[in-house]
């Protein structure tokens, strides 16, 4: 034990666990001193400032108590008059500290097992910090090493330099290991914990995927060949977007290899998850049929606003189980690999869809505007889905429609605009029946259609909105047991508002609330663009 060895075991004992431990003798040293210090102070009161210094050169040690130099003297253990400080050192003054030398001193055995435990733990604190520093940076990288052991289905695994761990939902699907395996994992996490592991590993991130493919083909490694996009349903099927920036190079080709080679040692290292290599487009219609492959793709209606995007596909040959896939894997991994929103119609549910919309955007304009049938499916037929979108248009635009003429857009414009100042009072009422504050009107984006929805699920002042979670507002969808897709509907119509216009109402609520400061909230959104940037 260091605190009964001689001086030259000392710097041996600390040597040693420095290479052991791989950390700094300095940091060995520093904390012997204190296991040592805090044994003295058993000896010589809790209360006593003890310090122990070991010499890194001779491994001399030398146990001092240090006094506090006061004008009157309120505890004996730790503080020293100043007629009895300028005794010893004529030039003390108030305020100093005064050092006496303690003589050696033999521990006994609760003492010595009590300086262990110091040592024990602060070799441990530097062991943990050494691993943290070293592993922070190589987030994103492959590592290698061998399972040490299993714990309640996580598997932690022995790096050489460090531990790290693999948890359940980190693992792929039927996936077992037993000590003593090796494995291959990607660092998707170090953090500082007081116990336990702090580097987390995992076999189904997208980017594990992405990074086996780097090492599996040299134009990724290059740079020639660029992986933009990944999706995975881990152990079953995934999808990558590649492209080149040699256009003499096959992006997938590159990637599949001679005879599927470079393709099938990646299969292999993901037990045969099956994957398909799409080229990458920066067309985002091009991009989801290519992503959507084998099913054939008829038609496509892209939504930019909320990032949406509806597929028509062939009513022959099952073209519609081959895009949605078993289970939905097809579109789900399309959807996860593009990041937009796509649903799939066949050409027949299309054109009944769009004669139903027809139909009932004639039905509006009739009711709305008090026209004929014929008018309102000359409105329709034009495109005009709302009242809004005919009250705002250029009366040019609505004098340029068959059969209409500058006096007949007017009075369209002025009905749709009286049918609307109708409604803005009928909302503004209800609104007001139901208890809606004033001050919620102040919320940016918030429209009056808004807030009587918001009054109907007691949504009614600034501090209720502000305590909203964005899934509250748009809905959410969860998936049960690897089953099919659950929708759940939100407060307001998803048609009304987006996911990202959801989020920033809710912000803007908590800085009216004064929950957060404009600054922060400038902060948090400049935060989180650089995370969106580097997940790119």
């Amino acid at each position: 034990m260091a605190v009964s060895a001689n001086k030259l075991e000392l710097l041996q004992i600390a040597d040693a666990v420095a290479r052991e431990k791989s950390i700094d003798r300095g940091i060995v040293i520093a904390a012997m001193e204190d296991a040592i210090a805090k044994a003295a102070r058993a000896r010589y009161g809790s209360e006593t400032d003890v310090h122990a210094e070991i010499d890194a050169k001779k491994g001399e040690l030398r146990l001092s108590r240090h006094m506090l130099v006061v004008e009157q003297v309120e505890n004996s253990a730790n503080q020293i008059s100043l007629a009895d400080a300028q005794r010893a050192n004529p030039g003390a003054q108030v305020g100093d500290t005064i050092a006496d030398t303690l003589p050696p001193l033999e521990y006994g055995r609760i003492a010595a097992q009590s300086a262990k435990q110091v040592i024990v733990q602060k070799v441990r604190e530097a062991e943990r910090d050494r691993q943290y520093q070293e592993f922070k940076d190589r987030i994103g990288d492959i590592v290698n090493g061998v399972v040490k052991r299993v714990e309640y289905g996580s598997v932690i695994v022995d790096l050489g330099r460090g531990e790290a761990i693999i948890r359940r939902d980190e693992m792929l699907p039927r996936e077992v290991f037993r000590n003593g395996d090796r494995v291959r994992a990607y660092i998707f996490d170090v953090r500082r914990e007081t116990r336990g592991p702090q580097i987390f590993l995992s076999r189904t991130h997208p980017q594990f995927m992405a990074k086996l493919f780097a090492q599996e083909v040299p134009e990724i490694y290059d740079g020639i060949v660029e992986i933009k996009a990944v999706a995975r349903d881990p152990g079953s099927r995934a999808k990558i977007g590649v492209i080149s920036r040699d256009s003499s190079v096959d992006p997938v080709g590159a990637c599949v290899g001679m005879r599927g080679s470079r393709v099938q040692a990646v299969v292999n290292e993901l037990q045969g998850e099956k994957i398909d290599i799409i080229p990458w487009s920066p067309d985002i219609a091009t991009f989801v049929v290519n992503a959507l492959a084998p099913a054939e793709v008829a038609k496509v209606v892209i939504d930019e606003d909320r990032e949406r995007i509806e597929v028509v596909v062939p009513d022959t040959n099952n073209q519609l189980s081959l895009a949605i896939g078993r289970r939905g894997q097809n579109v789900r991994l399309a959807s996860q690999l593009t990041g937009w929103d796509i649903d799939i119609l066949t050409e027949q549910e299309e054109s009944e869809r769009r004669q139903a919309d027809f139909e009932n955007s004639t039905r509006v304009f009739m009711e709305a505007l008090n026209v004929d049938e014929v008018v309102g499916q000359l409105l329709a037929s034009e495109g005009f889905t709302s009242v809004e979108e005919l009250a705002l248009v250029d009366v040019k635009e609505l004098a340029g429609i068959e059969g209409f003429d500058e006096e007949t857009a007017n009075e369209l414009q002025s009905r749709a605009r009286e049918y609307l100042e109708k409604l803005e009072t009928e909302l503004e009422n209800k609104r007001k029946e139901l208890g809606v504050d004033d001050a919620m009107k102040k919320v940016p984006g918030v429209t009056s259609k808004m807030l009587v929805k918001f009054g109907e699920n007691d949504i009614k002042t600034v501090e209720d909105l502000a305590g909203c979670a964005t899934d509250d507002l748009v809905g959410w969808t969860e998936r049960k047991d690897g089953g099919e897709q659950t929708k759940h509907a939100g407060i307001l119509d998803a048609n009304e508002i987006s996911r990202d216009d959801a989020e920033r109402m809710i912000m803007q609520a908590r800085v009216i609330a004064g929950w957060i400061t404009e600054a922060e909230l400038a902060k948090q959104t400049e935060a989180a663009q650089a995370t969106e940037e580097q997940t790119a």
